[in-house]
């Protein structure tokens, strides 16, 4: 039996990455990984043209913290390098760079339903 973190892991970047694409954002990649060790979720382009690296966090219960609380700086720092060496391997075009994170939660009461929030710019 596989460890039950990472199926929800896993479940809530399909649920974030479907999302995002019905939001009208260009997905580019996902658990993108850079040569200096770091990873990111998803790669996608928003609406606006701008390059971003979106960390999901999801959680079944609020018991050992939510989604946001997860974040810290050197994980930004990291996504962030990440994104850039992303950025300069690929010839797409964009009009900057972000960080995001996509905080997912099951819905009370509601099975196989989640709350996706996002919140861009995450550590500025």
């Amino acid at each position: 039996m596989g460890d039950p973190r990472h199926h929800l892991g896993i479940v809530a970047e399909h649920a974030v990455a479907a999302w995002l694409e019905d939001s009208g954002w260009r997905l580019l990649g996902r658990r993108v990984r850079a040569p200096g060790g770091g990873e990111v979720d998803i790669v996608a382009i928003d609406p606006d043209g701008i390059l971003v690296a979106v960390e999901v966090r999801a959680r079944r219960t609020a018991r050992a913290g939510t989604g946001s609380e997860t974040i810290h700086a050197g994980r930004v720092a990291r996504s962030g390098r990440t994104l850039a060496a992303f950025a300069t391997a690929g010839s797409f075009g964009h009009r900057g760079l972000r960080v995001d994170l996509v905080t997912v939660t099951p819905e009370t009461g509601e099975r196989a339903r989640w709350r996706l929030r996002r919140i861009p710019n995450v550590g500025e």
